[in-house]
């Protein structure tokens, strides 16, 4: 073999150990964004908000979820009020969600200083 070919494969080596280097820490780093440590919130394009456990591999799945809906105030007609209902007390009640990626809006951790975060942490005291 000539000089010119293992710097060549020596190349494609490292090219490929890099590529994969590379994909490895694009996986953590998003399975790690979205883990078992905290609540995200997915928008789809129905209107319909859902918070819950979001993990993005292989597919967008949403466990321990809760759907945000819209409620009309009693005492007030003109105010709108929020509350989070636990999909495990609706009706077709899932253990999880999958979601169709052309149907979310966006998606995203919540910070553990938003409304909902600290509902949902006093909720587990």
């Amino acid at each position: 073999m000539s000089k010119k070919n293992i710097a060549i494969l020596i190349v494609a080596v490292l090219i490929v150990v890099a590529a994969g280097a590379a994909f490895w820490m694009n996986k953590t780093k998003a399975d790690k964004s979205y883990s078992a440590d905290g609540y995200s919130v997915v928008y789809l394009k129905t209107g319909e908000v859902y918070i819950g456990k979001l993990t993005t591999r292989p597919d967008l799945e949403l466990t321990n979820g809760y759907i945000l809906q819209l409620t009309k105030d009693a005492t007030d007609p003109n105010k709108t009020n929020f509350q989070l209902n636990p999909i495990s007390e609706a009706l077709w009640a899932p253990a999880s969600l999958h979601l169709i990626k052309d149907s979310v809006i966006f998606y995203g951790p919540l910070l553990p200083t938003s409304k909902i975060a600290q509902t949902l942490a006093a909720q587990k005291k």
